[in-house]
Parts: C-alpha cells; structure tokens; sequence
C-alpha cells in the first residue's frame, strides 16, 4: 500500500509495524510512520545496537518513528488511532526522540489546527498536571491503554501488590468500572 506517492509523508499504521514494511517505506523515501506496535528485535537491526535508557531518535535510520504502544503486536489505541486518521492529508510534524530515564522525553506529533477561534485553549502549568476530573490513558499493565478520568487522588500512600508505598489515582473507565491505579502509570489526555 505504500507506493511513491507517499514520499516525504507521515504515514499512520493503526497497528503492528513489520519490519519489512519500515524497509519498503525507507525505499519509498516515507519520512516518518506512526504505528502502534514494532518488534524490540528489529529496531535493535536498524538501530545497529539494542536500546537502552538513553535517548533515542537522533538516529539516521530513515523514517522517523513513533510507536504509540509499545514492544510487540500490539494495535494502536482505538482513540488515538481516531484522532490522528480525523487529520488525515494535513500538514504533520514528528519527533520521534525519546529518553525512558529521569528526564523524561517523549515522541511528540504536531498537527496545526486551522480552525482555531478566538477562545483556544490557553494552557497554564496546573492544567498540565493530572488533577481530578483529568482524561487519563493507562501506560502499564494490567489495564495498559485503557481511557478513563481521575475520580479522586488521595493524599496518603498505598501500598501496592509489589509491596511498594506509591502515590495512587482512583480513575473511573469509560466501561464504568473504577480502579486505583499508581500516577506514574498515567498520562494524561489534553483536549
């Protein structure tokens, strides 16, 4: 499906990207492909080096690359997938950079909206931080990738099953059920 057309495109693929396919893209001259799952084996390849802590993305290894998920076969996030196909042929850009140690950097993707009003959103720093009422995505297992919003954030620490004492989140998911889950494995949603 990936043909000269695609030249200097960001392409979208809603789920697992073989490395085949990242190698076809690279021969079509794709600039960058965000997927929701790519094997660890195989950027290892292209890479010439297996991933550690430090930063990644700087790298000249063709197509920038954006896994939403993860490691595995994994499908991208049913809401993410939504939002991004809804800007479909719109000017697109990605940074693929990312650091997993203190410091955190994560990929970004930035698509202009036209059709801003006079009444954008104008972010100030304590709406960045996770607060009740904020749309949260779950960024580890058990409940990785579920949608929800904070109910509450309660002050004291819990104790977790691996015996640690964390800070939690009560987060209700849009099937309805509620679960505390650590803040270090939310992030949150802006709208």
């Amino acid at each position: 499906m990936i043909h000269e057309s695609h030249k200097d495109k960001v392409l979208l693929g809603g789920s697992f990207l073989t490395m085949s396919t990242f190698k076809h893209a690279k021969e079509m001259g794709v600039s960058g492909i965000i997927s929701g799952g790519f094997d660890y084996l195989d950027l290892s390849k292209i890479l010439g080096y297996s991933l550690g802590v430090a930063i990644t993305g700087s790298e000249r290894i063709g197509p920038s690359l954006i896994i939403t998920e993860g490691f595995g076969r994994i499908g991208m996030a049913d809401r993410t997938y939504k939002l991004l196909s809804s800007n479909a042929s719109k000017f697109a850009s990605i940074n693929g950079s990312t650091q997993i140690r203190a410091g955190v950097i994560r990929p970004e993707i930035i698509i202009p909206n036209e059709e801003v009003s006079d009444e954008s959103n104008d972010y100030k720093e304590s709406d960045l931080a996770i607060s009740s009422g904020s749309l949260i995505r779950v960024i580890r297992a058990p409940y990785f990738g579920k949608v929800g919003r904070v109910r509450s954030l309660p002050t004291k620490l819990t104790k977790m099953e691996s015996e640690t004492m964390v800070r939690v989140a009560e987060i209700g998911f849009e099937d309805g059920s509620i679960e505390i889950i650590p803040r270090a494995n939310l992030e949150m949603i802006l709208t």
